[in-house]
């Protein structure tokens, strides 16, 4: 993954208060400082949920690779040597705290409460019935978007609560049911290949 580089002089607009052959007044300066600032800012926050973004999928290769059937075709010896190298590495991984921090009122810390326990329990359910996780997934998957799969149908519940969110949080959550969807896809090619 790549993230922007930016030179010592890029990174901090300076307001140069001695140029007496400045052209623009000294309000519309700052307002030009403060755009600059603000983009960086957005940036920033994009670079950030992407770098999240890549720790939950390293997280999610991690489990996935935890809980691989190709575990039963080892040794016990070179098992628990799997396991160990996974859980070190996840351990570092979790040193690794990123955030980007949403601006919430009540009801939508509320309603990001729910779809997060609509959630957990879905990845709970996952290791039970991947085909009936898959599909309660989709029906999720179809509340974010405009345009929902027909054949799959909408989970009202769940198309309540996040509609109740932040759009931040709802394009988060979007991209978390889409990896899901994405992990329990490839669950099901390895249990039925």
């Amino acid at each position: 993954m790549e993230v922007d580089v930016y030179s010592v002089a890029d990174r901090l607009p300076l307001i140069d208060e001695t140029t007496t052959l400045a052209t623009q007044a000294p309000k519309d300066r700052l307002i030009a400082v403060l755009d600059q600032v603000e983009m960086r800012v957005e940036r920033l926050r994009r670079d950030t949920v992407r770098i999240e973004e890549e720790r939950d999928s390293l997280l999610s290769t991690l489990d996935s690779v935890k809980h691989s059937d190709l575990l039963a075709d080892i040794s016990e010896c070179d098992k628990d040597d799997i396991k160990r190298y996974a859980d070190r590495i996840l351990a570092r991984a979790l040193t690794v705290e990123v955030a980007v921090r949403t601006e919430r009122d009540s009801q939508q810390e509320e309603a990001l409460h729910q779809v997060n326990m609509f959630i957990d329990q879905l990845v709970m359910s996952v290791h039970e019935d991947t085909v009936v996780a898959h599909t309660r997934c989709q029906t999720y998957m179809n509340a974010c978007t405009s345009q929902p799969d027909p054949s799959s149908g909408t989970d009202r519940n769940f198309e309540t609560a996040i509609l109740g969110c932040t759009l931040d949080d709802q394009k988060r959550v979007k991209k978390r049911l889409q990896g899901l969807l994405d992990y329990i896809a490839k669950m099901n090619v390895t249990m039925y290949s």
